[in-house]
C-alpha cells in the first residue's frame, strides 16, 4: 500500500494501537484472518507473502497468521516484529520448529533460531519488504548496520528451511 507523507505517522500509530502491548488487539485479529487466507491463497499478495501454520502449545490445534518471508543470500527467513513473546514464536519453539508454510499450496518446514551476530542484515532485508512491521521496530529501515545490530537481541529470526 502506498501511504503519502501525510498519513504516514497516521498509520504507523494505528498499527503500533493495533497491537499495543505486543498482542493483537480484535480489529488486528480479525484483519490477520483476513491476510491469512489472502496470502495462502496467493490472491492479491506479492509471492514473499505467506501464511505460516503452526501447531498451537496449549490447543495443539493449528494456528494461522499471515507472514513476510525475507530472502537474504540464498535463504529465506521469518522475522517476529513483536518480539520474543509472540504468540507465533512461543509456538514455534514448543513444536520444535516444526511448521508449514501456505501459499498455493503447503509447505512442510522446520524453523530454526538464527543466532544474534548473524541477525542485522536480514533484519534490515526484511523491513524493506514488510511495511507494516515498520513500525513495530524501533529503527528506520535506511538505518545503519550498527543500528541492527544493537536491536538484534530483541527481535527473534528464524531461518526457513524445507522439512
Amino acid at each position: 500500500m502506498v501511504v503519502n507523507q501525510r498519513w504516514g505517522p497516521v498509520w504507523r500509530r494505528a498499527r503500533r494501537w493495533m497491537y499495543r502491548g505486543g498482542r493483537p488487539n480484535r480489529l488486528a485479529r480479525m484483519l490477520n484472518r483476513i491476510s491469512a487466507i489472502q496470502f495462502a491463497t496467493g490472491v492479491l499478495a506479492r509471492p514473499n507473502w505467506v501464511t505460516l501454520e503452526v501447531r498451537g502449545r496449549r490447543t495443539g490445534r493449528p494456528v494461522s497468521l499471515p507472514v513476510v518471508v525475507a530472502d537474504y543470500q540464498d535463504g529465506r527467513y521469518l522475522v517476529s516484529m513483536l518480539g520474543p513473546e509472540a504468540n507465533w514464536v512461543r509456538n514455534v519453539r514448543a513444536a520444535g520448529g516444526r511448521a508449514v508454510l501456505r501459499r498455493r499450496g503447503r509447505e512442510v518446514v522446520r524453523l530454526s533460531e538464527v543466532p544474534v551476530t548473524e541477525r542485522a542484515p536480514i533484519l534490515r532485508r526484511y523491513l524493506d519488504l514488510a511495511p507494516g512491521a515498520r513500525a513495530h521496530l524501533p529503527v528506520d529501515r535506511d538505518a545503519s548496520l550498527a543500528e541492527f545490530e544493537r536491536i538484534a537481541p530483541s527481535i527473534p529470526v528464524y531461518r526457513v528451511r524445507r522439512d
